[in-house]
């Protein structure tokens, strides 16, 4: 069967909307987010409901058509990106953006897989309530995206992951049986939990189509403070001591090094007047729903306290709402003074953290012996042990050949010594097409194997955005 009737059935399908299959158009669904990788595909398909969801992966599977679930296209790591083949089709779910139901009393909100984080944070807010998950992607990326690859983000010390904030789930399976449990419920102690088998899973088990997320009470009161370390500053215990002295208050810890904050100081039109000390600098934010608290006061104490312990050279308290604006934007602006300056590879490292330092030092130390030349953008989220570390491309290079000239050398012993340590080599940016030789090198043999059985038991014809994360179990193999 040919494509253009490949194209005509799927129409047949969905609405004049529902289908793009211009070349042109369908260019902006097939590069990956770094612009490191183009697949093909002959068409997009846009549904707008459920049950048209279900009814193309039916479609699909009669046709041994692939299929990509595709949210927002923010993937690192190619997770919704279509092979070179061709015979993959693209399922965007852009048009399924609805709130449908907001709940104070339970505080929860539904919402369809294609709605934009950011609207979903809105849509709570206007009902005072706080959807946790924040990440800087949040204009563009969506819901189903964000469950697919469990994303973490600016909050994930107090919050947790994407996958803390999911109560019920809507999935359209490979056969194109819809898995409908869409409750609020805390409480559900009725055999499997289905619905963290899609966590994670970046499009490979089920199209997520549906969603039910915890809200958490809109803080009424924030207090920000940008902190200049010493030489040596201990994140780990730095991060403790604000833990247990703001009776765990807090919702950010975001470390940065001098030359990360620099590249986004000179990407922004008015920066702060903030910098680093000999140790970087870090961003913390304590956060309360109640108006009685003097947050200001105990942060001030809790940094008395560090600076007693010679942990912070200075440290500048947000006087109002512009303040910590600017200081979150020099943040959130890091990826951006990264890209206009060629580009980074990045290493999205997760180790325990006991083991941060640690990591630094003998990174820093691999670094230096493989180029004394290469500079790094380093930050992340300390506060769950996650370290975007990142070796920025030299402004006169080539940055796709750089790029994979360092992940055939460097990176793999800067995921060596974060394995060492406990540690992996995604924090929070999935596994995707990239990394799935990453995940056989370095995964339990054993995790792995159970792994390819659930694929398999979910989607024995292997359609679902097949070569994203894991191969499928074949009868008669040993892993």
């Amino acid at each position: 069967m040919s494509k253009s009737v490949h194209v005509h059935a799927f129409r047949d399908l969905l609405d004049g909307g529902g289908i793009v299959d211009d070349p042109e158009r369908i260019a902006t669904y097939t590069t990956d987010q770094r612009q490191t990788f183009t697949g093909s595909t002959f068409a997009v398909l846009k549904p707008a409901t459920t049950k048209e969801v279900s009814d193309i992966v039916r479609l699909a599977a009669r046709l041994n058509i692939g299929i990509v679930p595709q949210g927002g296209n923010t993937s690192y790591c190619g997770g919704a990106t279509p092979d070179a083949s061709g015979r993959q089709i693209i399922v965007s779910l852009e048009r399924m953006d609805r709130i449908r139901e907001i709940d104070p009393v339970s505080m929860s909100i539904s919402v369809d897989a294609g709605a934009i984080l950011k609207n979903v944070q809105d849509a709570a807010a206007g009902a005072g309530l706080l959807l946790p998950l924040s990440l800087g992607a949040e204009g563009s990326c969506q819901i189903g995206g964000n469950i697919s690859t469990n994303a973490g983000g600016l909050s994930v010390v107090r919050y947790g992951m994407t996958r803390d904030l999911l109560l019920g789930i809507e999935v359209v399976l490979s056969d194109g049986t819809v898995v409908s449990d869409m409750r609020k419920l805390r409480k559900n102690n009725t055999g499997y939990d289905v619905k963290q088998c899609f966590v994670g899973s970046e499009g490979t088990l089920g199209i997520v189509t549906g969603a039910v997320l915890r809200l958490a009470p809109l803080p009424a009161r924030r207090a920000t403070a940008w902190l200049k370390l010493t030489a040596g500053a201990p994140l780990a215990e730095l991060l403790a001591l604000v833990r247990r002295e703001s009776a765990d208050l807090i919702t950010t810890f975001e470390f940065m090094t001098a030359r990360s904050i620099a590249l986004a100081t000179a990407a922004m039109t008015n920066p702060p007047a903030v910098g680093a000390g000999p140790g970087g600098a870090v961003l913390v934010e304590l956060a309360s729903s109640s108006s009685h608290l003097d947050l200001d006061g105990l942060m001030e104490a809790i940094l008395g306290e560090a600076i007693g312990f010679g942990w912070i050279e200075d440290a500048y308290l947000a006087q109002s709402g512009v303040q910590q604006a600017s200081m979150w934007e020099v943040r959130e602006t890091i990826p951006e003074g990264e890209k206009r300056r060629n580009g980074s590879v990045k290493h999205d490292i997760s180790v325990p953290l006991a083991s941060i330092q640690r990591f630094l030092d003998v990174a820093g130390s691999q670094v230096r012996a493989h180029d004394a030349d290469l500079e790094l953008s380093v930050y992340g989220h300390v506060g769950d042990g996650n370290l975007h570390y990142n070796v920025l491309v030299p402004p006169d290079a080539d940055r796709i050949e750089f790029t994979r000239e360092i992940e055939r050398g460097l990176s793999l012993q800067l995921y060596d010594t974060a394995a060492s340590l406990g540690g992996t080599f995604s924090a929070e940016h999935g596994v995707g097409r990239f990394k799935k030789h990453l995940l056989e090198k370095y995964g339990d043999a054993g995790r792995i194997a159970a792994m390819r059985r659930i694929k398999a038991a979910f989607d024995p014809s292997d359609i679902l955005n097949a070569g994203a994360v894991v191969r499928p179990f074949e009868a008669g193999s040993i892993g």
